[in-house]
């Protein structure tokens, strides 16, 4: 029993550490073909609050445990976990495309990394989500975050938050 109990406890730690962390962990499951056919988000950047820094979009399992969890863990328990990182377009729409393993429920993050240092700083960065929830000071819930992938590319619309006054929300 207490074997069991030992191997229960390491085989989580012991898968994490399998898989080394770096910041293109799912780029290339990510990463759209040129004219995409297969389930993917078409993601509509709306409100950015300037043009400098780099747009990092991720998609993970539509549920509250998954849901912006450590992108090692996820890949290393065989979940849905998908980034596509690019600077920043300097003028014109912002459209950004990323691949599904299939049709389904995913929760979709978008961050404009503004000083373009991987990390989210609520006083320099603006953050967005699928289905663009009001929000408070924490994450939101992973259903009111997530969107619904066809078969095909998904339309759909992010409109990003910024840090104004004691809040975070869109620019108006």
């Amino acid at each position: 029993m207490q074997r069991l109990l030992r191997s229960l406890i390491a085989a989580p730690l012991l898968a994490a550490a399998t898989v080394p962390s770096t910041p293109d962990l799912g780029k290339a499951e990510g990463k759209c073909a040129a004219n995409e056919q297969g389930p993917a988000f078409l993601v509509n950047v709306e409100g950015l609050k300037d043009r400098k820094g780099k747009l990092k979009l991720e998609v993970y399992p539509a549920n509250e445990k998954d849901f912006l969890e450590d992108d090692n863990v996820l890949i290393s328990a065989g979940k849905t976990f998908r980034r596509v990182e690019l600077p920043v377009p300097t003028s014109g729409p912002v459209r950004l495309c990323i691949r599904v393993p299939s049709a389904g429920r995913y929760a979709v993050t978008l961050l404009h990394d503004r000083d373009s240092n991987r990390k989210f700083g609520w006083r320099i960065d603006g953050i967005g989500f699928a289905g663009n929830p009001k929000l408070g000071w924490s994450k939101p819930k992973a259903s009111s975050a997530s969107a619904a992938a066809r078969s095909g590319p998904t339309p759909i619309r992010i409109v990003m938050n910024y840090r104004h006054g004691l809040g975070v929300r869109p620019i108006r």
